[in-house]
């Protein structure tokens, strides 16, 4: 059996109590991510999602375990790994166009100038940004408008592994929701795997193929692997009218509501902790089954 294009091996991380004993956040996590999947893992605070991504961008170390990406083992920051953040994390002396050009220079040395400005330039209308805005610095700009320099940013260095970290967090709903479509836009004309953090179940559904669910920690754990069946393109206008929709939101929720709780604690006897893969599939519904509320409609008098 082939090894997944990212492996994640027996990973733990333990940190001090601060009583002289030490504080397991999770244990011996392991799965795989294939090339071009777009993953999303979803657990409440604490659990470790954001280590888990440090460790991946190798930005931490783990108490023990590995990651290996394309067979190769992960150690320390690499442009192969690109990050968004939720904060945007630009470069605020440079303008928008300087901010990508400047990872494009360094993942490309070999081209020119011009090549570099008409790289960059080209991501950032990728998610709608041309003509002047371009060479704004972050301060005059719209917290959407650095969340988007900051997505050219990443792609545009054709990382094979991009990871977000809740980058649609601090936005309003509106915006949000114009990003997640610019993202997919342009995560469809890549082959590029990304790995998400949310908080947020409608949009790990929009966006994955796949949703990782992980338990409360201590002792924390990726429980369950969810695939979302529901096929793209996929709009959010759209998908709730799909038969799956329900099935995955309500069986996110019944996870993260309780189970994540109740399987919470338990230590893993030293043996791997693979997810359970979860497949809902409803394509028709029975008819003592009680149907979804109607969508509500304005009434004109």
């Amino acid at each position: 059996m082939s090894k997944p294009f990212l492996s994640i091996e027996r990973l733990t991380q333990t940190y001090p109590d601060g009583q002289g004993g030490s504080t397991t956040v999770f244990e011996n996590a392991s799965f795989g991510i294939e090339k071009g999947e777009f993953v999303c893992i979803l657990g409440h605070s604490g659990c470790g999602k954001s280590t888990i991504m440090n460790i991946l961008a190798g930005l931490a170390e783990p108490t023990s375990g590995v990651v290996k990406m394309d067979g190769l083992e992960v150690s320390g920051p690499s442009l192969d790994r690109g990050v968004v953040f939720q904060n945007y994390s630009l470069l605020p002396w440079l303008s928008a166009l300087k901010n990508v050009t400047f990872g494009v220079k360094a993942r490309h040395p070999d081209w020119s100038r011009e090549k570099v400005e008409a790289h960059a330039r080209d991501f950032l209308a990728k998610v709608g940004l041309e003509g002047d805005v371009v060479h704004r610095k972050p301060s005059q700009l719209s917290g959407g408008m650095r969340q988007r320099v900051s997505i050219a940013r990443a792609f545009a260095n054709h990382p094979k592994l991009l990871l977000l970290d809740e980058p649609f967090g601090a936005l309003d709903a509106l915006t949000r929701g114009t990003i997640q479509e610019e993202l997919l836009k342009i995560w469809s004309g890549t082959e590029q795997t990304v790995f998400m953090i949310t908080h947020d179940i409608d949009e790990a559904i929009l966006l994955a193929d796949r949703i990782l669910l992980m338990t409360n920690g201590p002792f924390a754990r990726v429980a369950e692997s969810v695939e979302i069946t529901i096929p793209r393109p996929r709009k959010r206008t759209e998908i709730v009218e799909h038969p799956n929709y329900y099935a995955i939101r309500n069986h996110l929720v019944q996870f993260l509501g309780h189970r994540s709780k109740e399987l919470a604690g338990k230590q893993s006897d030293d043996a791997d902790q693979r997810p359970e893969t979860v497949r809902l599939e409803k394509t028709g519904q029975a008819e003592d089954e009680p149907s979804a509320p109607p969508p509500l409609r304005a009434v004109n008098d």
